[in-house]
């Protein structure tokens, strides 16, 4: 007595329960699930379902079910609603009444030839209708035994039958069949999709992922090609797959990556811009979706010249591999198989993922024009340098030529300046020769005279003088020569005091300023000495001087050279000017330049500035500055250590 009252307390606690649940509950699925949960609780109910009936559709819809050997039943997918006398569950929801049958009465029917429903044979199988308050069919509620312990008998009936009244006007609460239906549908749905998409964004970031890993680990096209190939097949149907790439100096395509099931080799490997499919995505600039009709049409409005190609595709998606707003290529995917068509879900995937794959492959482009570029840097490197050491030597060559050139000159206006005085010297010396004859054949004679006697005296005193300021004029100059040409060939360091070593460097070059109304002054204090190299320091000077001879004074025009000097601490200043016509801004900028001249075809070299630039730039270790305006003269800044430093050695 206690058990059955204690039972009966269960029902009415589920029966409240089934109510609750049905007020706060608007999904089917969890409030079946509920009412299987609270029946387990008062009888056997190991095996439960729960199936909705759509009187327009003449299909049930198995919303809630849990079976020990039958599988469950997609909840989304209605099943057409068999005869009453093909299943039990049917003849349920037809007849509007319960129905209970054991293995025995099934086993009968089948004997009889009119087998009962096509799920495993149940040992105890009991279905209750679920009626509107219309007394119209939604559907059944059934439980079922495959254990001939468990057999559900009067009382579990009459309880079976209570809960399928109560799951009625629960049912009920939720409106209509149709918005059961509805949610069941769009909670299946909306299941499916959020799976889905969540599947397909995963795989979507695990392709992005590894094709920015491609952007940095393929070492040639080939292999990146290939890897996103298998990457792409990932995402969508890609058996037939192709990477062109745009070459927009030559407007022309060219297939780099091609797997085809028709064909094992494309019909052309390099077309023109204009042909294909390829070159109307490259000229849209955005990816494409065709099939057959729509290739007709393109190929009929002339917007696709000519299609390449086997023709028995049925679709055909093309995304353009855009970076920098530069088309570098396109990416096709097709398909032979007309159970397999893209949509334009595909085809924003596969543009979505061409913009990934233009990183990759601009950036394998890159690598490819950087090592074709250092390839060629370094080819035009060896050439430059192989010119520049030519250049070098052929430079130090003429330097050194020019060097002698100048030294020549210096010898040749030497030699011409001592001839004069030599000459004078062997005239003199002639003619003291003939009057000293003369005098021994009057004394011969015995008609030497006193008169003549102090006649020749005199001539021997006036010759003697003359020998003597001539051959002093003579060695004045061959000392000057020698020890400026000594220093400029020997190149060797010493101490010497500037003013003096100035003179001397004049004095070599009177044959040049002969005959020129050209002024030299020196301004250079008595007491300034240097331990330098004179060497460098008279061909500075020698060649500043022949510079304003040749340049600064055209026709002989009168002019003032002026060379002053000073120290200034451990450094000496020398600047040095002229008053001829002086050079513009250009002329100033390219001075100093190699073979830079304004007397290019009359004999200028051009290195005669650049001569002075390295000596004092090097050998002195000094700097030197210019300035002039056209028609003021030119002037120079010179100024390096009065001590030159040993290291230093000339060139």
């Amino acid at each position: 007595m206690e058990s059955r009252l204690s039972r009966l307390e269960a029902v009415q606690v589920m029966v409240l329960e089934i109510g609750q649940i049905s007020n706060h509950c608007n999904n089917i699925n969890e409030f079946l699930h509920a009412v299987h949960q609270a029946l387990s609780r008062i009888m056997y109910a190991a095996n439960f379902y729960v199936a909705l009936y759509k009187a327009e559709q003449n299909s049930i819809q198995f919303a809630y079910h849990v079976d020990e050997f039958d599988p469950s039943p997609d909840p989304a997918i209605p099943v057409v609603l068999e005869s009453p006398e093909a299943s039990p569950t049917a003849w349920v929801i037809y007849h509007r009444q319960p129905l209970v049958m054991t293995a025995e009465e099934d086993a009968a029917q089948e004997a009889a030839g009119n087998p009962w429903g096509s799920g495993a044979r149940a040992e105890h199988w009991m279905g209750y209708p679920l009626l509107d308050h219309e007394k119209k069919s939604l559907g059944a509620l059934v439980i079922q035994s495959y254990d001939a312990e468990h057999t559900f008998n009067q009382e579990d009936q009459a309880l079976f039958g209570l809960i399928a009244n109560h799951v009625s006007n629960a049912l009920q609460g939720f409106q209509s069949v149709d918005r059961l239906e509805r949610a069941v549908q769009e909670r299946t749905a909306l299941l499916a999709h959020e799976v889905t998409e969540r599947r397909r964004t995963e795989t979507l970031q695990r392709a992005l992922y590894q094709i920015a890993e491609l952007s940095f680990s393929a070492a040639d096209p080939n292999s990146l090609y290939a890897e996103l190939h298998q990457i792409i097949g990932q995402l969508l149907v890609a058996r037939n797959f192709m990477i062109a790439l745009y070459h927009q100096d030559t407007e022309e395509i060219s297939i780099q990556y091609f797997v085809d099931e028709k064909d094992e080799h494309p019909s052309m490997k390099r077309f023109p811009l204009g042909v294909g499919m390829t070159s109307f995505v490259i000229h849209c600039e955005h990816a494409q979706l065709i099939d057959k009709a729509r290739l007709a049409e393109l190929v009929a409005g002339g917007q696709i010249r000519q299609a390449l190609g086997n023709m028995e595709l049925y679709s055909w998606m093309g995304a353009p591999i855009l970076a920098n707003d530069h088309v570098h290529g396109v990416i096709v995917v097709q398909s032979y198989d007309p159970h397999i068509l893209y949509n334009e879900t595909d085809l924003e995937l596969l543009a979505f993922v061409a913009s990934h794959v233009a990183v990759a492959v601009t950036r394998l482009e890159a690598d490819r024009e950087m090592r074709n570029a250092k390839a060629r840097l370094e080819e035009q490197n060896t050439t430059l340098n192989e010119a520049l050491l030519a250049l070098q030597e052929a430079q130090s060559e003429l330097v050194r030529q020019e060097k002698l050139a100048s030294l020549g000159r210096l010898v040749a206006g030497v030699a011409h300046e001592i001839n004069t005085p030599l000459g004078i010297c062997v005239t003199a010396t002639s003619h003291l020769v003939d009057e000293l004859k003369l005098t021994r054949k009057d004394m011969a004679a015995d008609t030497m005279t006193q008169e003549s006697l102090e006649e020749f005296l005199d001539i021997v005193d006036q010759s003697l003088r003359i020998l003597t300021s001539n051959t002093r004029r003579a060695a004045t100059l061959v000392r000057s020569f020698k020890q400026v040409a000594v220093d400029q060939t020997s190149n060797d360091k010493r101490l010497f005091q500037l003013k003096t070593y100035l003179d001397e460097v004049l004095l070599s070059l009177q044959p040049k300023l002969k005959g020129r109304p050209i002024r030299v002054e020196i301004d250079c204090p008595e007491e300034i000495r240097l331990d330098s190299y004179p060497g460098a320091v008279s061909q500075v000077v020698t060649n500043l001087l022949m510079n304003s001879i040749h340049h600064a004074f055209e026709n002989n025009a009168e002019g003032q050279i002026r060379m002053t000097a000073e120290a200034d601490g451990t450094n000496l200043k020398f600047d040095y000017t002229d008053n001829g016509i002086g050079v513009d801004q250009d002329g100033l900028d390219k001075l100093f330049d190699p073979f830079y001249t304004t007397k290019r075809g009359q004999g200028g070299s051009g290195l005669g500035t650049h001569i002075i630039y390295n000596l004092i730039t090097g050998v002195l270790g000094g700097t030197v500055k210019a300035s002039s305006q056209p028609g003021s003269g030119l002037s120079y800044q010179i100024r390096f250590p009065i001590v030159a430093k040993n290291s230093v050695k000339p060139t």
